[in-house]
């Protein structure tokens, strides 16, 4: 494999854990944001030191031949504690057993990299092997040992990740336990990445030639899986947040009702903002000039006032055609609203103007009541009548509302 499968996993991971960094400055005493905060750069720093030119690069610049290969091994062994520890830092539970398995697995891991460095310093690897460590050195007395206690810690963490995350998948459910199912399916490779390199050193201590299949294949699955791995980690937080996005864009298109009806009662020129600005700006926009044009119309929205009473076009300062008409169908609207039992402030009657237009929530299901109006408006514009013939449609005194370009 050329360095492209290393460097690039890397560069990602990288890039992932530098848009992180905010957060975890703001948030470092909070376990799982700490333990997402090792992970991603160790998988970065494993990738990197795995391709073969940093492999010979480093090699050279220590002095020492296949230096490389114990502190790949390290790095893995690192990587494998580290996802085990976010794992159960993220399925949560009482904060003493989460601890003490966090501490057994942190001391298991850093015990076997201890182990891992002993057994290559006392061992004699003078042939530099970017790629074919493994089985090369596979019959060399403490090199072998270090060797088979790397791939075995490596399997058992797979084992155990796996374990872990198939238990939680089947008492959650949608994204969460899709990532949970993409994890374990890396883990099944990642299982057999370890199994292949089992059998290529076992191959060799039977004098057999297996090279190939530790060489090529087992590093193919190993990419594999951690593709799978990163994904399914990922999905869960990416997935909620395009979801939260989605939903937060549904309310800015069902607020487009009211305020359109706002944009022709307010009598001022509203304020525009560059249709590259974010959605979080344009919904803030959005609602004020929605809450400035229901100021100006509170006197007609008067609970206690009669219909007559709040048409705009007869209170003082009269409105235009178009304005009035718009302000009609809020007044309808608001009507609609305040008689529903149930969705107001409690007082038996719907809620006041305050209750309804205090939440975003409360605005929303405002301008669905005006696009209603103006909809059951449209259409009575729209009936033939045909009390003697021949049919004449009937006068539209009430224009629908226009679905303007949202702003």
């Amino acid at each position: 494999m050329n360095n492209l499968y290393y460097y690039l996993p890397a560069a990602l991971l990288l890039v992932s854990f530098a848009m992180r960094v905010p957060g975890l400055v703001r948030h470092w005493r909070d376990p799982l944001v700490r333990s997402v905060g090792v992970v991603i750069p160790v998988g970065a720093v494993v990738f990197f030191f795995a391709a073969p030119s940093t492999v010979s690069q480093v090699n050279r610049l220590t002095g020492v031949a296949n230096f490389s290969a114990p502190l790949v091994f390290a790095l893995v062994t690192a990587g494998s504690a580290s996802v085990i520890i976010l794992m159960l830092t993220w399925r949560g539970g009482p904060d003493e057993q989460r601890r003490r398995a966090t501490r057994w697995c942190a001391g298991v891991y850093g015990a076997v990299i201890v182990a891992l460095l002993g057994l290559f310093a006392l061992g004699d690897a003078p042939d530099e092997r970017l790629r074919d460590f493994d089985t090369y050195y596979a019959t060399t007395p403490f090199i072998r040992e270090m060797i088979v206690l790397y791939v075995l810690a490596h399997a058992v963490a797979t084992v155990l990740l796996s374990v872990l995350c198939r238990r939680w998948a089947r008492d959650v459910g949608g994204l969460l336990r899709a990532g949970l199912v993409l994890i374990v399916a890396g883990g099944v490779l990642n299982f057999g990445y370890a199994v292949l390199k089992l059998l290529a050193v076992g191959a060799r201590w039977a004098g057999r030639d297996w090279d190939a299949v530790s060489t090529t294949v087992a590093p193919s699955l190993a990419a594999l899986a951690s593709l799978l791995q990163c994904v399914g980690f990922a999905l869960p937080a990416v997935g909620q947040g395009l979801v939260g996005w989605w939903r937060r864009r549904s309310r800015y298109r069902r607020l487009g009702p009211l305020w359109e009806a706002m944009r022709a009662v307010i009598p001022y020129e509203l304020v525009r903002i560059p249709w590259w600005s974010s959605l979080s700006r344009r919904h803030l926009r959005r609602t004020c000039d929605i809450r400035d044009g229901l100021r100006l119309l509170a006197p007609y929205l008067e609970p206690g006032a009669g219909p007559d009473e709040r048409a705009p076009d007869r209170g003082p300062g009269a409105l235009a055609p178009e304005a009035a008409a718009r302000a009609a169908l809020v007044i309808a609207a608001f009507d609609s609203l305040r008689t529903r039992p149930g969705e107001g402030d409690g007082d038996g009657e719907g809620g006041s103007l305050k209750s309804l237009t205090e939440s975003d929530d409360g605005l929303v299901r405002f301008s669905d009541a005006v696009r209603a109006m103006a909809l059951l408006e449209g259409a009575a514009a729209r009936r033939p009548l045909c009390a003697a013939p021949p049919c004449i449609p009937a006068p539209r005194d009430v224009p629908p509302a226009r679905s303007g370009r949202a702003e």
